[in-house]
């Protein structure tokens, strides 16, 4: 290890690697984006990365700049770390070309911003390193999220003609207009898909509160009141998890059919709870325990009674993890499949997913699928993402006592 310690040697390697990645990053986005056909070349990566790393040593800006030129016009010539397929416009193959290069000097100019040419300290060693790994990260796992939602999107908005005749074009062509969402239009018009959504919604919203009106009294009394069994109880709360839902799905199919409540939204309102009420204990439990006692001892002692200290002192204080916990079970109930499709067969009463299964066919396009597939992701998404600083507060707020 000691002998990477050297800006000589350090550069080049983070280079080259840092060189490839970027390569192929920007193959995949322009191969989507366009249809066109880039891949990385793998020993132009090493190559050109090296020098681009020995460049973005500290020194001139110039260097990292004349470095990423050179870099452009030698992938504009087939010689660069990314390779560009014949047929590709020259407006594309500029910029896949400056785009590697641009974002593979603009990284090892971070990375290497303290690395000096000759011998380098651990700590500097260690830091460029772990810009490198943090560069990285970022990249590889936004990657996984945002590609198969990418491909989702794009696939919607495609017909079937473009779907046979290349499945794997991603791009698009904006001079479609609004008929690029004729997919869309026609799985609320023939497909009954508003229905769904409405369905989706109205369940996964009881969910929420039938799991609330049962976990905030369960959690208060485990973690406020003294009883026997008390933590037995705390600790047993999640054991419904060991049980996998398929090894329930049997009984649960027959006890509903029994009572006349399969295929009926009523049983799935009255299902989901079960499935939801054991985490949202446990989560809101530790919030409860980590409030001060002090202040629903001075509640109780201006002569409030114990469920007027509960609705006025410690739910207001629990806001935020009742918050989390009411995003955490709608996605829960929003997103099951596995009762809804058992229990459900009228399409009248179908979820979403339900609804989206029933596209899984030969005879319907490919497209209306994944049309279906964005329209019970984007609503999601839209509520994680505003009410995620409430999420993340909630889930840290019992984390420490006092």
């Amino acid at each position: 290890m000691k002998q990477l310690r050297f800006g000589y040697v350090t550069a080049p390697v983070l280079g080259g690697l840092w060189t490839f990645v970027i390569a192929l990053t920007v193959a995949i986005a322009m191969s989507f984006a366009t249809g066109s056909a880039f891949r990385p070349s793998g020993l132009g990566a090493l190559i050109w990365g090296a020098g681009l790393g020995l460049a973005c040593l500290p020194g001139p800006v110039w260097k990292p700049v004349a470095a990423g030129i050179i870099v452009t016009i030698a992938a504009l010539f087939g010689f660069g770390p990314i390779a560009i397929g014949n047929g590709v416009s020259g407006f594309s193959s500029l910029l896949g070309a400056a785009g590697t290069a641009g974002f593979a000097a603009f990284g090892l100019w971070i990375m290497l911003d303290e690395v000096a040419f000759g011998p380098i300290n651990r700590h500097v060693f260690e830091a460029a390193i772990i810009k490198f790994l943090t560069g990285f990260g970022y990249i590889f796992f936004t990657a996984i999220v945002l590609i198969p939602f990418y491909v989702m999107v794009l696939t919607s908005l495609k017909n079937q003609a473009e779907l046979i005749q290349n499945p794997l074009d991603f791009s698009v062509d904006l001079s479609k207009g609004w008929d690029l969402l004729r997919s869309y239009d026609e799985l609320f018009m023939q497909f009954n898909f508003g229905t769904y959504l409405v369905n989706s919604f109205v369940i996964s919203l009881l969910t929420v509160l039938i799991t609330l009106l049962f976990a905030v009294p369960g959690a208060y009394a485990v973690a406020r009141l003294r009883f026997r069994g008390r933590a037995a109880f705390s600790r047993s709360i999640l054991l419904i998890y060991m049980v996998p839902m398929i090894v329930l799905a049997l009984p649960i199919y027959i006890a509903f059919s029994m009572l006349g409540l399969r295929n009926s939204l009523g049983g799935i309102i009255m299902i989901y709870p079960v499935t939801t009420i054991p985490v949202a204990l446990y989560m809101l439990q530790g919030y409860f325990r980590g409030l001060p006692a002090e202040i629903e001892e001075a509640g109780l002692m201006d002569g409030l009674s114990r469920l007027k200290v509960i609705w006025k002192i410690t739910l207001p204080l629990s806001l935020p993890a009742m918050a989390s916990v009411s995003l955490y079970v709608f996605m829960i109930a929003w997103n099951e499949f596995l009762l809804a499709f058992m229990l459900l067969d009228d399409p009248s009463k179908f979820t979403l997913t339900r609804g989206i299964a029933s596209l899984n066919s030969s005879e319907i396009p490919r497209q209306h699928l994944m049309a279906g597939s964005v329209i019970a992701t984007v609503p999601i998404m839209v509520l994680f993402l505003g009410l995620e600083r409430f999420m993340t507060k909630g889930l840290t707020a019992g984390s420490v006592k006092g």
